[in-house]
């Protein structure tokens, strides 16, 4: 029975699998033309790197899922191969678009003053005095970042940074764990077993995607007055849509694909889940020809995006009033505007590598804010243990020096009574 219905499901697959395969590649095509067409506008209008570099990383994402979801429905062999880019890029973006939002208040400097401002108004005093200022430190605990961000100051995107950071490493390291566990044939994609991988990775990466999520939606809505000029709900609703649809679906099939559902087939799960995602890619490359429009980035104050420059070019003429010739200097002036990073080539060398080094920033100092407390706890415990050794030395020399200073009474005594005993047999002599 089990051969069976194994085989009805086999062909099952065979039969949907080319008309699915189709559909899904129409689908990926619209994707492709409509995000490289806004991708490569951007670049061409690329005039405000600080923000733009973020948008064409978060833009990526779209024809990355489509690219990968038909390839890996029409080869399913590279299905697992296809999951970790997918899923790798997928944190990429998540922090990418906070890396936006920062810069679209003005970089970390103005949002560490802007978080401070709001901490001191929520606060209502002054920090002056030294007493104020120790109120404050016990003010900003963390329990106040799930019900007084506000109070948080710069700790709060400290806490953010942290937050998208740690699920970009989280989500890479588990990408190539379950490689190396599929090669063992131990990782059981979709199998909710305890001798699998997947289930401990699922719920590793699911706590750590809620999280990263958590902490910005925190970060929005104490800075969300500031982004309204970006309209910022429209962004972050497009872009958590596509993170929560396609783990949440994947986690769902597994779901039904274990109670019984749908068929346990390995191929029919991944298919679907790759099927769906190229649909899913088409509607949000279209939602993000509106929700991320290079209008705003066409025409920009000169002052602050780029430089304005005066050529002056001088030529000399002769002129004939009758029989003399008088020497002229004809002077033109030429003004120029220069913005900065307005060709593909400096905009994609900017996003590769300002951006690359933007992220290798933030991580070492996120692995640095991760090491910094066990660093401190082992430091504490060194220090009591060095502590307890210097008091067991110090012991042990006391009790040497009472040793010594009882054999040296013992000494003196027997020596004295020595001394009377021969006292003594002289006086009898």
């Amino acid at each position: 029975m089990a051969s069976n219905s194994s085989s009805a499901h086999a062909d099952t697959y065979q039969r949907l699998h080319q008309p699915a395969l189709i559909t899904a590649g129409c689908f990926v095509v619209v994707t492709l033309i409509l995000s490289i067409f806004l991708i490569l506008q951007h670049l061409r209008c690329y005039t405000n790197p600080a923000e733009q570099k973020w948008i064409v990383a978060v833009l990526f994402m779209v024809p990355v899922y489509a690219t990968e979801s038909i390839i890996s429905l029409w080869f399913p062999k590279a299905s697992l191969a296809c999951d970790i880019l997918r899923n790798c890029y997928e944190a990429f973006a998540l922090y990418s678009f906070g890396s936006y939002l920062i810069a679209c208040l003005g970089g970390e400097s103005r949002v560490t003053e802007l978080l401070e401002n709001k901490s001191r108004k929520q606060l209502g005093t002054p920090l002056l005095e030294e007493e104020d200022e120790n109120r404050t430190v016990q003010d900003r605990s963390f329990s106040n970042f799930f019900f007084q961000p506000c109070t948080l100051g710069k700790d709060l995107l400290a806490i953010e940074k942290f937050g998208l950071v740690q699920y970009m490493i989280l989500k890479t390291v588990c990408a190539f764990l379950a490689l190396l566990l599929e090669l063992f044939g131990v990782y059981g994609d979709g199998e909710f077993k305890w001798n699998y991988g997947y289930p401990y990775m699922a719920a590793v990466l699911n706590f750590s995607q809620m999280w990263a999520l958590y902490c910005l939606v925190k970060f929005y809505n104490v800075t969300h007055e500031r982004l309204q000029s970006i309209k910022p709900l429209a962004k972050f609703i497009s872009f958590k849509a596509i993170v929560f649809a396609t783990w949440w679906q994947g986690v769902g099939i597994a779901l039904l694909r274990t109670i019984g559902v749908l068929p346990k087939e390995g191929k029919l799960q991944t298919g679907l889940q790759d099927f769906l995602i190229c649909i899913e890619m088409a509607i949000a490359a279209v939602a993000h020809v509106y929700v991320f429009p290079v209008e705003p980035y066409r025409f920009l104050p000169v002052s602050e995006y780029g430089k304005v420059i005066t050529e002056t070019t001088k030529e000399a003429l002769k002129l004939e009033e009758g029989d003399k010739e008088k020497s002229a200097v004809l002077e033109k002036k030429e003004t120029k505007v220069e913005a900065t990073g307005t060709s593909v080539t400096e905009s994609v060398q900017d996003i590769v590598v300002e951006g690359g080094q933007h992220v290798v920033q933030d991580v070492v100092l996120t692995i640095n804010q991760a090491i910094g407390p066990v660093e401190k706890g082992v430091t504490k415990i060194q220090e009591t243990f060095y502590h307890k050794s210097e008091a067991e030395n110090s012991d042990d020399q006391e009790e040497r020096v009472e040793l010594k200073l009882e054999q040296h009474v013992e000494e003196d005594h027997s020596e004295s009574e020595t001394h009377v005993n021969s006292g003594r047999d002289l006086d009898t002599k």
